[in-house]
């Protein structure tokens, strides 16, 4: 028999060792990426009185898959629109802590005369707490529900997306070994316009692309879709230089705002947790107990690092974000432990031979101590902070309250501000898009044509094709630029103000044609040889009939369109479901009455009467706007509808007529039966004899149904044998017939056989 390859045996002790590793940490009561961890110390070389992996560049493969399938995942459960919504205070806070802790790592190392890129990455390793140990930990502690925790959370969102920013800065800076200011612009710059770029073709293309096949796609299609579109964007990624976990990351958060994004979380959480434990067991195969003791003195200080650089610049990060003393001490103690972020970091640090072999190590065991920490520093919070009040004069309590950077919103709004900010974003994204059709233009359609039609080589055709197309595919956005926001209500209220404004707005304008106008130009003066007055008047020109084309102007705004209600498709599928408030609810609000949802009883009087039947108009002066069933929704139900138990009425009107409405539906109710042990049903045998008033009467005609509420299940034939009644059949003497029914209906109906 051949033997198995490496790879799998390698395979099967991984996993049967971590399995047996993470019951006894979920026994415990320990977070179980500790117990994965555990579980590649125990198999790594570095154990010698145990079974350790044949082959480690396989596991390694394996753990980079890992990796990326674990990116993929925090995407699916990330949202842009989620992040738009927190506002400035969590933003200001995570900032902070990152900044500070960064500096803290950097200094550490620094004291310990490690190189430059090790100082760098050990900064990007301590500024990560871990999302799961923390949710674990609030979870085990009951904590889950209170505002600090959903403080912390906020902030850990955003530390993952800065993360993966950092993921992809670090790695420009180690290309080139000499980090500058230059060089950081220019990896935030190539960030920013990818980001931007992926993600507005994502949205418009892959829920057009799910919403087409949706008939066609199951479970198992599904699953592979989605993964191949993570491979997929994976490749891509590294295509451009960026991290395949970056592009995975990409495409996770794009699937997110999708109706299949709740069924592709489900459908990847195997594969996640299957690559996500090779990976975390490839982290503890790297550590190594001789580096360990050699380095005990750097694990002891980075651990007292994080614990008190987390307890004060965490704090103070929460403090100056807008939150009350006590508030921001647990918040800030609750982030004191790294996890797998600064596993990543270091594999990323390892991949591209930067930093020091010992690091690795050193930081698993940090992220192992402060894991086994982090509950003893949640509870430690609040008696920190009796301390501090005990301590502190009150008007120092006071002020530290009142400490931060997020001031609230004023009730004026600033018309200026909010119209730049929209035409800046407008005038940023429609440029990116625009740029990066004229790059695929130029760089993947031009060389094609030269390669289809080679006598056109050193032709006008090609490039004369070539300019005409590429302003016909970006002009859409390029009229865009240019003509969106400027009937906006900003603009027409700050147009009808002053006379001031209208100079300065007609400037805003100016300045958009003249963007739009420079896609154009520079066309013109890659693909010709024409003179600049010439291209300018080109320019000018094809911005005028781009203005004045009306079809232009519809295509323009139905992408537009388009491009909204697939970012809105989750919370247009949440309202259907009625997961969620449907979007008009804010206007009813202001006119004193509101949605509500009045679920129907089981035992409900209601039951299988129709909408005019019940007249909840004219009885409570509510309308019924729509009508959940299960998985299907009615929206503006006729007075034919009919209502069935379970269901769920959405219905608008003012408080006291939903609160009458929910008080009919409870009252107007089936009555407990009385005589409920008389309900039971009996089966009994009935023999028709020549004086059976039933003789010569057909089954249908007899009047057992109807008369005696009873029913025939069959005629013997036989002992054994009972044959299905006929409606027709006439009875005839000697018939022997088998009924159902109570036995008060029973006991008439024999009674009545017997006269």
């Amino acid at each position: 028999m051949s033997e198995l390859p490496s790879l799998i045996v390698d395979l099967a002790l991984i996993l049967v060792v971590a399995g047996v590793t993470t019951l006894i940490f979920k026994k415990l009561k320990q977070p179980l990426v500790l117990g994965y961890v555990v579980a590649g110390f125990l198999v790594s070389p570095h154990m010698p009185y145990t079974m350790s992996v044949v082959d480690q560049a396989n596991i390694q493969v394996w753990a980079d898959i890992g990796v990326m399938f674990l990116l993929f995942s925090l995407g699916l459960d990330f949202s842009f629109k989620k992040i738009l919504k927190m506002g400035v205070s969590p933003v200001i806070a995570t900032v902070t802590i990152i900044f500070c802790m960064m500096m803290l790592g950097i200094v550490t190392g620094h004291l310990f005369s490690w190189s430059k890129m090790d100082c760098i990455f050990l900064g990007g390793m301590l500024a990560m707490s871990s999302t799961t140990i923390i949710y674990k930990a609030f979870d085990d502690l009951g904590l889950r529900q209170q505002k600090f925790a959903g403080l912390v959370m906020s902030v850990l969102i955003l530390e993952d997306i800065l993360a993966i920013v950092m993921m992809v800065m670090l790695s420009a800076i180690a290309s080139g070994n000499d980090p500058n200011g230059g060089q950081m612009l220019q990896s935030v710059f190539k960030i920013g316009f990818f980001l931007v770029l992926w993600f507005v073709v994502g949205i418009f293309a892959i829920p057009w692309f799910l919403r087409s096949s949706r008939k066609l796609i199951n479970n198992e299609t599904l699953l592979i879709v989605s993964l191949g579109l993570c491979c997929g964007m994976a490749v891509f990624s590294t295509k451009v230089g960026f991290s395949s976990a970056f592009g995975a990351f990409v495409m996770g958060s794009i699937l997110a705002e999708t109706i299949e994004a709740e069924k592709i979380i489900r459908l990847v959480d195997p594969v996640k947790n299957l690559f996500g434990a090779i990976f975390f067991v490839s982290v503890g195969m790297l550590v190594d107990p001789k580096i360990l003791m050699e380095y005990s003195m750097p694990i002891i200080a980075l651990v007292l690092t994080i614990l008190l650089g987390q307890a004060i610049f965490g704090s103070f990060a929460f403090l100056i974000s807008g939150q009350s003393l006590k508030s921001a001490m647990q918040c800030g103690f609750s982030m004191a432990q790294i996890g797998e972020f600064s596993f990543i970091i270091a594999s990323l640090g390892l991949s591209l031979g930067v930093i020091s072999n010992f690091l690795y190590p050193v930081v698993v065991a940090v992220s192992v101590i402060t894991t086994f920490l982090t509950p003893y520093m949640i509870k430690a919070s609040i008696p920190a902070y009796n301390y501090l009040e005990g301590k502190l004069p009150k008007l120092w309590i006071r002020r530290l309250n009142h400490l931060t950077l997020a001031h609230p919103a004023t009730g004026e709004k600033n018309n200026w501000k909010a119209l730049l900010t929209a035409m800046t974003i407008n005038t940023v994204v429609y440029s990116i898009l625009s740029a990066s059709a004229i790059a695929l233009m130029f760089t993947v359609f031009h060389p094609f044509l030269l390669r289809v039609f080679p006598h056109w080589d050193g032709k006008w055709y090609a490039n004369a094709l070539t300019g005409v197309l590429t302003v016909i595919i970006i002009s859409p956005f390029l009229r865009a630029i240019v003509a969106k926001k400027n009937h906006s209500k900003e603009a027409q209220a700050l147009w009808s103000e002053s006379m001031v404004n209208r100079p300065l707005f007609i400037f805003t304008v100016l300045v958009r044609i003249a963007i739009a106008c420079s896609f154009i130009f520079y066309i013109c003066n890659y693909l010709t040889k024409f003179t600049n007055a010439l291209m300018i008047t080109i320019a000018i020109a094809g911005m005028i009939i781009i203005l004045m084309s009306r079809g232009l102007k519809h295509r323009s705004i139905q992408l537009e369109r388009m491009f909204i209600m697939n970012l809105r498709s989750r919370d247009i599928e949440a309202q259907v479901r009625g997961h969620k408030r449907p979007l008009y609810e804010g206007h009813l609000l202001d006119r004193d009455i509101h949605i509500s949802d009045v679920e129907v009883p089981e035992d409900t009087t209601w039951a299988g009467k129709t909408l005019r039947e019940l007249s909840l108009r004219q009885r409570f002066g509510v309308h019924v706007s729509s009508i959940l069933r299960g998985r299907l929704r009615i929206n503006i139900p006729s007075g034919r509808t009919i209502i069935f138990p379970g269901d769920k009425i959405q219905a608008i009107g003012s408080d006291d007529q939903l609160t009458n409405l929910s008080k009919a539906l409870q009252q107007e109710v089936q009555q407990d039966d009385p005589d409920i042990e008389k309900r039971e049903m009996r089966l009994r045998q009935l023999i028709i004899k020549n004086d059976s008033p039933l003789l010569g009467k057909t089954l249908k005609t007899s009047g057992i149904r109807d008369k005696f509420n009873c029913m025939v299940v069959g005629f013997e034939e036989g002992e054994e044998n009972l044959s299905q009644p006929d409606p027709d059949h006439v009875f005839v003497r000697g018939d022997v017939i088998w009924v159902v029914g109570e036995e008060e209906s029973i006991k008439n109906l024999i009674n009545d056989n017997k006269q």
